[in-house]
């Protein structure tokens, strides 16, 4: 593995005076070329220039191991270059050519260079630190020594998402050093336009963590400041924050005439860059003569050159490109059908609820594969094993480090999960309600279902996330979301209907390579799922749904709790004369179509049903994907029931009002027939 340096580490003060200057040189010339590029209109993206911030990335980067881990920003040129990245591979990738280091499919709010340290980057202001405490704690559980630095501006310490992360890392005494660089403005806006407080390292104090500030200007200030707390963390001693103070020196973004700040300021700011002035003082101090100075200068303008020359004539993505690695092997939101279906196994049952199916298979799957870790509100046995009891027994058989207990922040336990997934466990993150699912959306949709997409196919995001949908509970926690879910590409959903099917398809999201949204329903907790579960284990695969009635006259497709309210509605309506075949969708996405296309040809009429709102709901896309298949097979009009469009209400009567049931679905069927 290179090193982030491409040279031998310093062994003292003078070499060590040396490497940061090339480290700034190397980052100083890497932004010259891009803004030199976009000014000449040689090229075209969006970029976000990091003048005058040189001395952060550099100071930084040198306190860092090569092992160490780097999570940083979209304007990250200067952390990832001073970390050692391909710079041919960089360039490519923000250039959008096919010699990207992901074929140019995240450009560069994407960047992920694994044997060079840099974990991710994130085009979301303040989501990084979320799962860089993912990362630093599989590097915790597995006693790897590696620090995490996560690196964001002074505007993000706004957002939720930096709170959150502080607390988690200083209640877990994470390996994480976060590094605040400072440049003054929050995009457009002044530091005291936003915030009262003087210091931003102020705030660490407030969650039990020191907090320093520096001339972020002073690359051996960085330096310093930073390798004590890599020390720190590497010993044991838990996370730092480190405030870097400097000023940028160009706009926001390439283009930005900087109109708002003051002009006299800004005008005696770029006529001492901290660049120039680290020249002068390496000079001065004897450390090294200008010609040594303009020797390394003239290297590396060559390294740069050399690879954003070869990045540019690189050939773009083909259209080809576009649909692949959404999912493992090119997967997409349709079930192949290739993967032979499966049956559950034959001999000894068990009876046994949802709950109990759930809890055996987790607790089975901790038991084969020590890097399946559990992440969620009170499901320890200090906090009663979980509010449905999943969990209860869990955490006193594989230690509190695999089950934990987190803070009631929904994001974070998001985004530690996806933070371990990226370093090789496979989390099952909980969140209580599946409501909690918009609180959590962003690392959900814009990270954890992107990051095989992001990374050109390179990674994935293993990680399950269980919920549940409620009852009797209200209009913030009885939501079905899934058509949410679904239309987040690379999420795979999954919702069953029984005891035997939970544990089955359980098993095969713990071995998915993509991230799971697995979906429960409180309705089936209390006795609705119950049933014969084989003792032996087995997978369900993804993508293959169920028919859990067969008949001749109609079909009804459903899943989760439905299903039972359509086994229902076809007992009624056989004693009709009408013969009814369920189909149990089980996986959402991958869809089994072909399956519903399959029933519905045979019976000539299809009812689609689900708990959540109709209006683009699931059941829409199903209906308009039959219509389109079977359009001239069909017997009769394609009917949906559905939630109605509204919240779910509290009062019991509404509630029976707003959601389907037999009588509904009994109803549906006899319009048809």
């Amino acid at each position: 593995m290179a090193t982030q340096l491409d040279v031998e580490a310093p062994t003292s003060a003078n070499d060590r005076a040396i490497a940061l200057y090339r480290l700034m040189s190397k980052v100083h010339h890497a932004d010259a070329r891009v803004r030199k590029g976009l000014s000449s209109g040689e090229i075209a993206m969006s970029y976000w220039p990091v003048t005058g911030q040189e001395a952060m990335s550099a100071g930084a980067a040198l306190a860092l191991s090569d092992g160490d881990q780097l999570v940083s920003t979209y304007r990250g040129l200067g952390d990832v270059v001073a970390k050692g990245i391909d710079l041919a591979g960089y360039f490519g990738e923000i250039l959008g050519r096919r010699t990207g280091l992901s074929r140019g499919k995240a450009g560069a709010m994407g960047i992920s260079d694994p044997d060079h340290g840099i974990a991710w980057t994130t085009g979301i202001v303040g989501a990084g630190p979320l799962f860089a405490n993912g990362i630093a704690l599989a590097a915790s559980i597995r006693g790897t020594g590696q620090v995490v630095l996560v690196s964001f501006g002074d505007g993000a310490t706004s957002i939720g998402y930096v709170h959150e992360a502080m607390n988690m890392a200083a209640l877990w005494n994470l390996p994480v050093v976060f590094f605040c660089q400072n440049n003054a403005w929050a995009e457009c806006t002044a530091m005291e336009r936003y915030t009262r407080t003087a210091r931003l390292s102020d705030r660490a104090q407030g969650y039990g963590m020191p907090g320093v500030t520096v001339d972020g200007t002073d690359p051996r200030a960085v330096h310093d400041a930073v390798a004590e707390a890599v020390t720190r963390a590497r010993s044991g001693g838990g996370p730092t924050f480190v405030e870097a103070l400097a000023y940028r020196l160009q706009g926001h973004y390439f283009g930005d005439t900087m109109a708002y700040a003051d002009p006299d300021e800004l005008a005696a700011k770029r006529a001492d860059p901290p660049f120039d002035r680290y020249r002068r003082r390496l000079i001065d101090e004897g450390i090294a003569t200008a010609a040594t100075l303009d020797q390394i200068d003239a290297e590396l303008a060559a390294q740069v050159d050399a690879a954003f020359a070869a990045a540019r004539d690189a050939e773009p993505l083909g259209p080809e490109e576009l649909t692949g690695d959404v999912f493992t092997g090119n997967g997409t939101e349709l079930a192949d059908g290739t993967v032979p279906r499966v049956a559950l196994p034959e001999g000894e049952t068990e009876e046994l609820g949802l709950v109990q199916a759930i809890h055996r298979t987790l607790d089975r799957a901790m038991a084969a594969d020590d890097s399946i870790i559990l992440l969620g509100e009170d499901i320890g046995d200090r906090s009663g094993g979980g509010m449905f009891k999943i969990t209860a027994g869990l955490s006193a058989k594989y230690g509190e480090e695999r089950v934990r207990d987190t803070p009631i922040a929904e994001s974070s336990i998001i985004g530690a999960a996806l933070g371990a997934s990226l370093a090789g466990l496979r989390p099952v993150a909980e969140l209580m309600f599946m409501d909690f699912l918009g609180v959590a959306m962003d690392q959900i949709a814009n990270h954890v279902a992107k990051v095989r997409y992001m990374s050109g196919g390179r990674r994935g995001a293993p990680l399950v996330i269980r919920t549940m949908v409620g009852t009797a509970a209200g209009a913030q926690h009885s939501q079905a979301l899934e058509a949410w879910a679904m239309h987040t590409p690379g999420l795979k959903v999954v919702w069953p209907s029984t005891a035997a099917d939970a544990a089955g398809l359980l098993n095969a999201c713990l071995r998915e390579d993509d991230p799971c949204l697995f979906i429960e329903s409180m309705k089936l907790y209390y006795g609705g799922g119950k049933g014969p579960v084989p003792v032996a284990d087995y997978v369900i695969p993804l993508g293959q749904a169920d028919v859990k009635r067969v008949g001749s006259d109609v079909t009804i497709c459903t899943y989760g709790v439905l299903v039972h309210a359509a086994l229902e509605a076809a007992k009624t309506l056989a004693g009709e004369g009408v013969s009814v075949e369920v189909v149990d969708l089980r996986t959402l996405v991958p869809l089994d179509l072909q399956t519903v296309l399959d029933s519905v040809r045979k019976t000539k009429r299809l009812v689609v049903a689900h708990e959540s709102v109709g209006f683009c709901g699931p059941g829409a896309e199903i209906a308009a994907a039959v219509g389109t298949e079977l359009f001239a097979e069909l017997a009769a009009p394609i009917q949906r029931v559905a939630g109605t469009y509204t919240p779910v209400p509290r009062a019991a009567t509404l509630e029976a009002a707003c959601r389907p049931d037999a009588t509904k679905l009994s109803d549906a069927v006899r319009r048809i027939m």
